[in-house]
């Protein structure tokens, strides 16, 4: 077991990790393709018709799935953040700033598709409320985050401010969650519960889901790629880097 571990711990290296990252991109893009194309043609083709809402609906399979992602892919960032400043880990602050465009990309994409919705639903493109507005602090969390990073040349230093940010926005996370239940708002309440059976059809719950997993995978694919492009940039004057940089030109 021991052993197992000590394997595992391995690639908590970027030299280790970045052959893995490079096995597990091809996989992951494929399954976001895959469940990318399920769940898309379930959503717009197969899913019926809504009752109150018509066609019109049809946006909560991009809208639903990117508002999961946009506050799931902010936690995962918080935890490496936490790994990194906790440990001391290098590659667990990469892993950070590899997932925040991806999470800001998300949270775009929800407030978008939100006001393409709320539009013909609410009669307006955008209202101050909570759901929506804490949905805007997270877009300006991961930004905050990125722009942080960016500003500092040292990337220790970079890593350690961006985790500190990163931990102090963790708290908007469950505001986002809770705030239809919290205050009064325009916004329905959520469309998928732990506790409750599902409000929706099985072919909708489905093609949400489908098209949840694609993005997740996405996400996976998308951080692994840009982690191994941080992992080059930082341990550029490494033996190891300059090894793969000669390799790359070799098979060319």
């Amino acid at each position: 077991m021991n052993n197992r571990l000590l394997n595992w711990f391995k690639f908590a290296s970027p030299q280790s990790f970045f052959p893995l990252a490079g096995k597990m991109i091809p996989g992951f893009w494929a399954l976001a393709v895959i469940f990318g194309v399920a769940g898309l043609y379930l959503g717009f083709f197969v899913a019926p018709t809504d009752a109150q809402q018509g066609e019109g609906y049809r946006i909560i399979f991009l809208h639903v799935p990117a508002a999961w992602m946009s506050m799931f892919i902010y936690l995962v960032m918080a935890f490496w953040a936490a790994i990194g400043l906790i440990y001391k880990t290098r590659l667990s602050g990469m892993m950070a700033s590899a997932l925040a465009p991806t999470g800001a990309m998300f949270t775009f994409l929800a407030l978008w598709t939100g006001a393409f919705w709320g539009k013909p639903m609410w009669g307006a493109w955008w209202v101050w409320d909570a759901r929506l507005t804490s949905e805007l602090i997270l877009f300006f969390l991961y930004i905050g985050f990125i722009a942080l990073q960016a500003a500092i040349d040292d990337p220790r230093r970079a890593d350690k401010a961006g985790a500190i940010l990163a931990l102090v926005g963790v708290v908007n996370i469950p505001i986002i969650y809770f705030s239809v239940k919290w205050w009064n708002t325009l916004h329905q309440g959520a469309s998928v519960s732990l506790t409750k059976a599902p409000s929706m059809a099985q072919t909708m719950l489905l093609a949400m889901l489908l098209c949840a997993l694609a993005f997740w995978m996405y996400s996976v694919a998308v951080a692994l790629m840009r982690v191994r492009g941080i992992i080059l940039e930082r341990e550029r004057n490494s033996e190891w880097v300059k090894q793969q940089v000669t390799m790359a030109a070799a098979g060319r």
